[in-house]
């Protein structure tokens, strides 16, 4: 029977004498303190469209993503087909620009088809989901990126997890498997410290076994192999019947998205069984317009790629000279260690009130435990830039 206003009342004193009011979410407050008291706030910091800082914190490696040439056909894209892609790629949201972007990139980087997606994690999700399975066994890198790390774990399939950069670790681990369906996955280049995953020597293990390899090149496409044509293109696996990429369309194409390559029935068997792909929103009109804009000026301008290289290799050199301690760039990823990640956070800090935005890494984002800043070496920063950087990055550093 419903409660007569006299019991509701009592209800309601009761509920106070007991106590403050308990509600579904209070268990996030805790969480906050616990992220607060161990310095791991994070904080959206909106950034203006016009700005004086001088950007090393973005992944924007071949400068691509205020080129004229990328904003009107991103333009001009959502002016002909409209804001959106109004639905599934297998519904309304295929459009004869993703066709045309997904023929380009494959004959761009060496393979036979390729699939765009909304992102480069939605991509990832994709090829792990799709290509492994329950029975399936996936080895992967320690330091894969964290859309890998969820595609083996979507993919419910077993995942072993093996030393950084070990193919014989990878051998090992296929060889206690024998006839299981299996693959092996590895960033390109890792995020974190830029270098480059042994490639050729994870494809021998593969093949040794009889597994796939997928590889993301998110880090390597625009900036590795021939005029950018990636990491897999450089090693010579680029096309093989074993192999696929993924990549996003957000680093070296300055735009958004992301995209798997690889045999022609691979990609027809993604279209047909990959979750990511069959329920999510196709990628927007001007997304697919500027990235296709930005991957015929790649085309247009094979010096993009070897520029970024240099930039890299001249930051490395110029901050390792003065002192400091840096890893060795693979690609466009210069990461330089910090001592703490009080002193990494604030070093970060200090070089945006002089004018200069770096990224940083610190635990447990950076399992190895070395805090750090993670600079972008792009295409087209200048002599002078370049030359700022390196001045203010020392001039802040914490001392040791």
């Amino acid at each position: 029977m419903p409660l007569d206003g006299d019991a509701r009342a009592a209800g309601a004193d009761d509920a106070r004498a007991a106590g403050p009011r308990r509600t579904a979410f209070d268990w996030t407050d805790a969480e906050a303190r616990r992220r607060a008291e161990a310095g791991l706030v994070r904080t959206l910091r909106p950034r203006a469209a016009e700005s004086d800082l001088l950007d090393l914190a973005s992944n924007d490696y071949l400068g691509l993503t205020r080129r004229p040439e990328v904003t009107e056909a991103a333009a001009e894209a959502a002016r002909r087909w409209g804001a959106g892609s109004t639905g599934s790629r297998l519904v309304t949201g295929t459009t004869r620009l993703h066709t045309r972007l997904e023929r380009e990139l494959a004959e761009f980087c060496g393979f036979e088809a390729a699939l765009v997606f909304s992102s480069g994690y939605t991509a990832n999700l994709a090829a792990l989901t799709a290509l492994g399975g329950r029975d399936s066994l996936i080895v992967s890198d320690a330091s894969n990126h964290a859309s890998i790390v969820d595609g083996c774990r979507l993919a419910r399939a077993e995942a072993a997890v093996v030393p950084h950069t070990d193919p014989e670790a990878v051998a090992k681990t296929l060889d206690a498997h024998p006839g299981r369906r299996a693959l092996v996955v590895s960033d390109s280049v890792f995020s974190v410290d830029g270098d480059k995953a042994p490639l050729r020597e994870l494809a021998e293990a593969c093949r040794a076994h009889g597994a796939g390899l997928v590889v993301d090149d998110a880090h390597g496409f625009g900036v590795l192999g021939d005029g950018g044509r990636g990491a897999l293109h450089e090693a010579g696996l680029a096309g093989d019947e074993d192999v696929v990429a993924t990549l996003t369309l957000s680093k070296s194409l300055g735009s958004q998205g992301g995209a798997v390559l690889g045999p022609a029935r691979v990609i027809e068997h993604l279209v047909n069984a990959a979750r990511t792909f069959i329920f999510d929103t196709g990628l927007a009109p001007a997304a697919a317009g500027g990235a296709l804009a930005s991957l015929r000026l790649i085309a247009a301008e094979p010096g993009l790629a070897e520029r970024a290289r240099t930039v890299a290799t001249t930051l490395h050199r110029r901050l390792t000279e003065a002192g400091l301690t840096a890893a060795r760039p693979d690609a466009a990823v210069v990461s330089v260690h910090a001592p703490s990640p009080e002193a990494a956070l604030r070093w970060a800090a200090d070089c945006r009130e002089q004018g200069l935005a770096v990224g940083c890494f610190r635990p447990p984002s950076v399992p190895d435990g070395i805090s750090r800043l993670r600079l972008t070496a792009r295409a087209d920063l200048t002599h002078a830039e370049i030359g700022h950087a390196v001045e203010t990055i020392l001039r802040t550093a914490p001392k040791v």
